[in-house]
């Protein structure tokens, strides 16, 4: 499915020539149809002459409602570009022309109308000034065709030749992550809420859960339809009425996007590569414009990275700074308007930079341009330094690729020795990608962090391994392959729930050796009442407790080891010949005080080996 969109001057027969085509009014509006004028986004439908179904948006042309006309061309696939014969180029067709070489759209067809009004020479100086206007955008040699949209004169040669052109257009790419930008939303008696657009980057099925980026709520997918017509999936690249269900009509507004849930959130600033327009005065550093992207517009303040100012039909780096979020991905398209004209658009190439720019830093200019203008390996492989550590599905949407793109790319990168892939093999959903130069970052913040544990601890087996996963700032995800590549690696060792550096060993000192010996043998004398008082160092009785020679009950309260299994042995078998223990009980089972036996009982709930019922102890 394709969508077709119409641009140009306001009272050139844009809507007269849709309905011509289709049989359908586009003007929707009582206003529009009262002022014979188109205020809003209209839409129509048709079928050519090879059975191929095709949407139609058709947008206003005067200067006052270039923000709807707008927000109906960021997802159009080809462009009617119509120009009335009796009138020529105007103004707004001079911007509209603008907007679509801004926003790339490279296919389309200049449609001259109202050629029942005028001679075959005017037809031809008209022809001729038009395509002087196109000369240096993407509509440079498009075809021509003339119309009457009263006679019916070039109208089977139109439907003809957007069947032939089409034929050669991409149909849009399934990435998986479905976008729905909102551009009208209205509530149907009997069935609630329903919202429209252009579906892009993924099919939606009914049933399906999906999220409102701006407002984060949730919402399901109650039916679908496409020309009117009941479908229970939808590709993209099509027109599409949502009833939704969970939701309503009040929590839309034209901009919102739905989408599947948590993978697309607004962002309030977007580095880009940002391009005036022909004729048009100077947009200087700092200053403040209106942003387009899809359906959605608000004010934002541009910094210009690499000058102080960009003249008209100049290219350069800004970042933008939104004063309302706006959902944006990598490659997006958008405008940027001041109160009376448009300046110049640009090409989203990263949508969530981590800060502020500084302006005029070579190696920031550096890294944008090889995320944009590098080959697909070394966006890639920018993406994967700038974003990573993360897995294949978090790549893919950062790169603005596919699944199956992104799993490719790293195995290609992975094979030249240009990333580091942990788990269980390159191109795994689950696998994480590293930059090598991440990688060894992470090596050498792994060293450092072991090294300074042995020297605070010297007498442990090592740092615990969440201590070290969050020195690493790894999630609980990322951690387990990313250990077993710094063990394989001989980086560092696991020892249960330790971590060491290799050949680290905890080995007491002769005169340390001779305080844990003096220590144990004080514990032993009074097995049931050991000291709570010993001046033992804290690190050797960290030592002795890693080791097992040493259990520790309570902060006070530590009982050698075997004396231990002996005590629970014996709150065991007590419990089993009389169901119960209390606190009593095991002061004159040991022969000790509640001093000892209260701490006691109350590691054995921990280590859920008894269970407390009011003052009494049962076995679990």
């Amino acid at each position: 499915m394709y969508v077709i969109g119409t641009a140009g001057h306001v009272d050139h027969g844009k809507s007269t020539l849709i309905k011509a085509l289709t049989n359908i009014d586009p003007d929707r509006l009582p206003q529009e149809k009262e002022r014979e004028m188109t205020i809003d986004l209209g839409f129509a439908w048709l079928t050519l002459p090879s059975g191929r179904e095709i949407s139609i948006v058709d947008v206003p042309g005067h200067e006052r409602f270039i923000k709807n006309m707008l927000a109906g061309v960021g997802g159009i696939d080809l462009a009617l570009l119509i120009v009335a014969a009796d009138e020529s180029v105007m103004p707004q067709t001079v911007e509209h022309l603008a907007i679509l070489d801004l926003l790339r759209v490279k296919r389309g067809i200049v449609v001259v109308t109202k050629r029942d009004l005028v001679d075959e020479e005017l037809v031809e100086l008209v022809k001729a000034e038009v395509e002087d206007t196109l000369e240096g955008t993407t509509f440079e040699g498009s075809p021509v065709v003339v119309v009457s949209a009263y006679t019916g004169h070039g109208l089977d040669e139109l439907k003809g030749l957007l069947d032939s052109m089409l034929d050669s257009t991409d149909a849009r790419r399934d990435l998986g992550r479905p976008r729905l930008p909102v551009d009208r939303s209205f509530t149907v008696a009997g069935f609630g809420t329903v919202v429209t657009g252009t579906l892009i980057d993924g099919s939606l099925k009914v049933g399906q859960e999906v999220q409102l980026v701006l407002s984060g709520e949730r919402a399901r997918v109650r039916g679908l339809q496409t020309h009117r017509k009941k479908v229970a999936e939808a590709e993209p690249g099509v027109r599409l009425a949502v009833n939704l269900s969970g939701i309503t009509r009040e929590d839309f507004e034209r901009g919102e996007v739905i989408t599947n849930t948590g993978w697309l959130r607004p962002t309030a600033r977007m580095d880009a590569r940002l391009k005036m327009v022909r004729n048009t005065r100077p947009l200087k550093h700092n200053e403040t414009v209106t942003c387009h992207l899809f359906t959605g517009e608000t004010p934002g303040r541009v910094r210009l990275l690499g000058q102080d100012e960009l003249a008209a039909g100049e290219e350069g780096w800004a970042q933008i700074h939104l004063k309302e979020p706006l959902p944006a991905v990598k490659g997006d398209l958008f405008v940027v308007r001041s109160a009376d004209a448009t300046l110049g658009g640009g090409r989203v190439v990263d949508p969530h930079p981590a800060r502020r720019h500084r302006r005029f830093l070579s190696p920031i200019i550096q890294r944008l341009t090889a995320m944009d203008e590098g080959s697909e390996e070394e966006s890639l492989l920018s993406a994967v330094d700038h974003w990573g550590p993360c897995d294949l599905r978090t790549l893919s949407q950062k790169a603005n690729i596919s699944l199956d793109e992104a799993a490719s790319g790293v195995r290609e990168l992975a094979d030249q020795g240009l990333v580091v892939v942990l788990g269980d093999g390159a191109g795994q959903v689950e696998s994480v990608a590293y930059s090598v130069a991440a990688w060894e970052s992470l090596k050498r913040t792994g060293v450092k962090t072991a090294r300074e544990y042995h020297g605070q601890h010297p007498l442990r087996r090592g740092l615990p391994r969440e201590e070290l996963r969050n020195r690493l700032g790894l999630s609980p995800q990322a951690f387990p392959p990313a250990m077993d590549r710094l063990a394989a690696e001989g980086v560092l060792e696991e020892d249960g729930a330790w971590v060491r550096l290799p050949g680290h060993e905890a080995k007491p000192s002769r005169q340390q050796q001779e305080q844990i010996d003096a220590y144990m043998k004080a514990l032993q004398a009074e097995p049931y009442a050991p000291p709570t008082d010993y001046p033992l160092d804290a690190e050797l009785l960290a030592l002795l407790t890693e080791e097992g020679k040493v259990v520790r009950v309570s902060d006070s309260v530590v009982f050698s080891a075997g004396a231990y299994r002996q005590m629970v042995e014996k709150v065991k078998g007590h419990i089993d010949q009389r169901g119960k223990i209390t606190v009593a009980d095991g002061r004159d089972l040991f022969g000790t005080s509640r001093k000892y036996v209260l701490p006691l009982l109350e590691y054995l709930d921990q280590q859920h080996i008894t269970r407390r019922v009011g003052d009494e102890r049962v076995l679990r």
